[in-house]
């Protein structure tokens, strides 16, 4: 899709269960931020324009999609978690999960480079 790096790191580390998630959020990634750089960063795949817009991290039961400045986004949708200074994510744990909430998250990374550019 845009990495060989990124690629490696689905096949091998994404759970076959999340791996239509993840190719979702690549996808959505990619349409709503065609600008930005996707590059593994701390050992996950992340999307960089001048500095990290969106980061994907895997666990057992979920994928987080985290926003380097979620702290600052409005939340019109109400999904956004965290309690931290600055960022916010979104935990998705099935393909239903992205299609529900694509608008959100549409929105959430057109805020993300607004963000970035200013």
């Amino acid at each position: 899709m845009g990495n060989p790096d990124v690629d490696a790191f689905i096949q091998t580390r994404v759970p076959a269960p999340f791996q239509e998630i993840v190719t979702g959020l690549r996808t959505l990634m990619a349409d709503s931020a065609p600008e930005a750089a996707e590059v593994l960063t701390y050992g996950s795949p992340a999307w960089r324009g001048n500095k990290i817009l969106a980061v994907i991290s895997v666990s057992k039961t979920h994928i987080t999609f985290a926003f380097e400045r979620g702290a600052e986004f409005a939340d019109a949708h109400g999904l956004l978690t965290g309690s931290g200074k600055k960022t916010r994510h979104v935990k998705l744990k099935k393909p239903e999960d992205l299609r529900t909430h694509e608008e959100a998250l549409r929105d959430y990374v057109s805020q993300a480079v607004r963000l970035d550019k200013e």
